[in-house]
């Protein structure tokens, strides 16, 4: 079986594919429609290219050769039977192969110690059973799978040649020696990855559908000791094809088609829910004192150890008229982010960080710089921040001490992580700025690990919280690949907006009604069913813009969070309690949305925004009812990665570090 022809077997898969095709094409359009298939059985063959590495001499207990042999590769036949499970248009699935697995090649010629060539090679096979987890990362026809291979040794056979001495050719070459190897393991556990695509054969009017998925896959050499002696590895990077068919279940369709079905048709679906919360007064302008959290890093780009130019660097003479409070004039160069002054103070740090340590000549910091490569990098990235506040600030040196790292002492990338890794790399590259000076840090707050003074801004916020049109497509989720709107005013003006996963969706009101005062709206929901139809909903909506009195106050705070974890609330339980709720006027309303960065699983990372949420909510709640109060309004939610609803982009590692916040807005009674 070891010498099938790898060929034809690849050239009879693909024939038979032809003439599924051939047979399928003639029948003329059916009336009924197919799911996709969930349950897919089928074959894959191909070809694992074997590379191998150690040393092997002792073959078995009657034969060492003269010298050992290092290296090798060959080509075995690979030859499975298969069982899929995924449901069409989802990322999650799993597969099963059970099937002949050869290792079989041939070590790199020897020389011997009388100047003899030698060959050695050897037919490794196993029963292989290989289970993966499959995933289809844009719920598309790509995926990639991984997971344990369990293999069970069938033979073990090799073939050992020593040819005669060149220098010698009337000399008899020894005969060759065959058997089989000794102290071969009969079961192996190891591992493999790959990846692969599905080219549907048949048309979703055939119950019975094929499809060929070309495959590619990697076994590296963990596990893969063939022998229990010597430091023979093996690692196969295998290529194939896999024919697969499955049967889908029947979509309903109305008795008399006359026509084929029109993409915009008008279908009433009971499943879904549509409705639409337009606030009366919508405000758009209200004046804001926020309390913005400072992140105490400076992030750099992948192999650079200069300052990045986003970053606002001030000229000697421009430093008399910086102050923390009044940031526009000081504006970086790239601005990218949706809230632009809160990106403006982020982009500040350095020139924040070297005023405050000119206010407080006693204050000390230390910069510790994380470069992901070497601590010697770290440290130059960390001496470049130095030089800037000593040379442009004239602030002692002796006060400002560096450190180099390959991680930093907080990192993003966890160890055994293996998704978006580059994203969370990126967020490890910085310089971390730290002090234990109480003038540099937050209330309640001490130790290198405290987080920095937030600065104060006070200014008007353009899209508060409580401005947004809700929309909400109760029972989309099960219904619905994807939705979108149509917004129409009084003058036929269309908007669109979308298409949109998740069932409520927010946006601003001042995106609709732009500079006019009120208006009717007619709103048009369209979903696209998994079925393929779709399916239209109105409303319709009046809405009110309303611009509030100059008095109109409030006040905005905002914590934020580690990668992935909620414990961060700890350092900020303290300051919620003590300084926050306070500020919370007789009859107000608190408005708490969680947020998080696009890094990891959406449903994760909307269950963690609003986890998040709720435990501010219980710190603020609680603190109240010491108080003796229970006269606050109280507004939760999360909105995980919305990219709608997210306070900054996530282009650049310092606007997914903001993202992972917990937004508080404190809302005056009227």
């Amino acid at each position: 079986m070891s010498s099938f022809p790898y060929s034809l077997i690849m050239k009879g898969l693909l024939f038979s594919a032809l003439i599924l095709i051939a047979i399928q094409t003639p029948l003329k359009a059916q009336e009924v429609q197919y799911t996709k298939p969930s349950w897919y059985f089928g074959a894959a063959v191909g070809a694992n290219i074997n590379f191998y590495q150690g040393t092997t001499q002792e073959l078995n207990n009657d034969l060492t050769v003269p010298a050992a042999f290092r290296h090798g590769k060959g080509v075995g036949l690979y030859l499975a039977p298969l069982l899929e499970f995924h449901r069409p248009d989802t990322r999650f699935g799993f597969m099963l192969q059970v099937g002949y697995d050869s290792r079989r090649g041939k070590f790199d010629q020897i020389i011997t110690p009388c100047n003899c060539p030698a060959d050695l090679s050897v037919d490794l096979n196993y029963v292989t059973v290989e289970p993966s987890l499959r995933i289809a990362p844009f719920k598309s026809n790509f995926y990639i799978y991984g997971g344990p291979r369990f293999a069970f040794n069938v033979d073990k056979s090799f073939t050992y040649k020593q040819k005669a001495n060149p220098a010698y050719p009337d000399q008899t070459p020894e005969p060759d020696v065959k058997g089989n190897l000794s102290n071969v393991y009969h079961n192996l556990i190891s591992m493999q990855v790959g990846a692969g695509i599905d080219i549907p054969l048949s048309s979703q009017s055939h119950q019975t559908q094929f499809v060929l998925s070309p495959f590619v896959a990697y076994q590296p050499y963990f596990g893969q000791e063939p022998r229990s002696t010597e430091t023979w590895t093996v690692a196969t990077l295998r290529a194939g094809v896999a024919l697969k068919f499955g049967r889908g279940h029947k979509i309903e369709a109305p008795a008399e088609v006359k026509a084929p079905v029109i993409a915009e048709v008008v279908v009433v679906d009971p499943e879904v829910d549509f409705t639409v919360v337009a606030p009366y007064n919508i405000p758009v302008d209200r004046k804001v004192h926020e309390i913005f959290p400072l992140r105490n890093y400076v992030f750099f780009n992948a192999e650079s150890t200069e300052i990045p130019d986003r970053y606002v660097l001030l000229k000697k003479d421009e430093v008399r008229d910086f102050k923390e409070d009044q940031l526009e004039k000081f504006a970086p160069k790239n601005q990218s982010g949706r809230s632009k002054r809160e990106m403006i103070v982020y982009y500040n740090v350095m020139n924040i960080i070297g005023d405050r340590m000119e206010k407080y000549p006693t204050a000390t910091i230390t910069l510790v710089g994380s470069s992901n490569t070497t601590p010697k990098e770290g440290r130059v990235m960390a001496e470049n921040v130095k030089q800037y506040l000593v040379v442009v600030f004239d602030i002692d040196p002796a006060r400002i001490k560096i450190e180099g790292r390959n991680k930093p002492k907080i990192p993003s990338e966890h160890v055994g992580g293996q998704l978006e890794l580059d994203l969370l790399r990126e967020g490890d590259r910085r310089v971390s700025i730290e002090s234990s000076s109480p003038e540099m840090l937050m209330e309640f707050q001490s130790g290198p690990y405290a987080a920095l003074r937030p600065v104060e801004i006070n200014g008007v916020q353009e899209a508060p919280l409580d401005s947004y049109v809700v929309f909400n497509a109760e029972g989309g989720n099960q219904a619905f690949n994807s939705w979108s709107l149509e917004i129409t005013d009084e003058s036929g003006n269309v908007q669109a907006f979308g298409p949109y996963t998740q069932e409520k969706v927010s946006i601003p009101g001042k995106s609709i009604l732009g500079t006019h005062p009120q208006g009717e709206y007619k709103v048009v929901m369209i979903g696209q069913t998994k079925s393929g139809k779709v399916v239209k909903k109105e409303k319709n909506v009046h809405m009110v813009l309303w611009t509030p009195p100059v008095n109109d106050q409030m006040m905005r705070f905002s914590i934020l969070f580690e990668f992935n974890n909620s414990k961060a609330i700890l350092i900020y339980e303290k300051y919620l309690t003590d300084v926050v709720t306070p500020k919370i006027p007789i009859g107000g309303t608190v408005i708490i949305h969680g947020h998080t960065d696009i890094i990891g699983n959406e449903d994760h990372n909307l269950k963690l925004s609003i986890d998040r949420a709720n435990d501010v909510k219980a710190i603020i709640e609680s603190a109240l009812t010491k108080a003796g109060r229970s006269d606050v309004k109280f507004e939760v939610a999360g909105f995980g990665e919305d990219l709608t609803m997210a306070p900054f982009d996530n282009k650049f590692p310092e606007e997914r570090f903001y993202n992972r916040t917990v937004i508080i807005d404190i809302m005056p009674q009227k």
